[in-house]
């Protein structure tokens, strides 16, 4: 119950759905967000996966953001590094073969698809307190040094992101830009969907229980 009231369910049916959504994007070859191109570039450019640079990264971003708070690392969220790794590598493995448009027109309903899929997937994680995002953690520590808002440091990121992403050959491309314009307004969108979602769960949960 413990688990439940966490939102465990939210956590993990976030990210099966934020992971496939990023697969989607990945495969629409018309560029992902600016973290995930940085992902394929360095998987271009260094081989492994791009779910092996996803921890890689994350695992990082835990550590710079524990020194740049100078606290101890979160190390829940290097769990979330690993799950989201391996969702990403698994939905490639099972996409890689089976989804592969060939038009623009097929390109781009892969990347509108992959979008809302990442977008749902997010706002099911965000009903949950299970593990914190490295980068949303991120996010937070750069408004918390520089006094900037949340939406400034993270534009910040992103740019920092892109200009390494365009470094390493990432995946960048019309889906980037798209990626950084409506995600937002499709995440906070979603938000009331997945809440409603989440306490009924919870409810059936005590019923269950009681």
């Amino acid at each position: 119950m413990r688990l439940i009231r966490a939102g465990i369910h939210s956590y993990l049916a976030g990210l099966i759905i934020l992971t496939l959504g990023i697969a989607l994007t990945i495969q629409s070859m018309l560029g992902t967000s600016p973290f995930d191109s940085l992902l394929v570039g360095l998987h271009r450019t260094f081989g492994l996966t791009v779910g092996s640079w996803e921890i890689v990264v994350g695992g990082s971003m835990v550590l710079c953001n524990a020194l740049a708070e100078r606290k101890r690392p979160e190390y829940f969220a290097m769990l979330t590094s690993l799950i989201t790794g391996i969702g990403i590598d698994s939905w490639l493995f099972l996409l890689g073969d089976w989804i592969v448009p060939g038009t623009l027109l097929g390109q781009s309903i892969c990347l509108g698809i992959g979008i809302v899929f990442t977008c749902l997937g997010v706002s099911f994680y965000l009903q949950s307190k299970i593990a914190p995002n490295p980068m949303d953690r991120s996010m937070l520590v750069v408004s918390n040094l520089t006094g900037w808002s949340v939406t400034y440091s993270r534009a910040l990121i992103s740019v920092v992101l892109v200009g390494f992403a365009f470094l390493f050959d990432g995946a960048i491309d019309i889906g980037t830009l798209i990626n950084a314009l409506f995600s937002g307004m499709l995440i906070n969108m979603f938000l009331p969907f997945t809440g409603i979602l989440n306490k009924s769960v919870e409810k059936r949960a005590k019923r269950a229980v009681s």
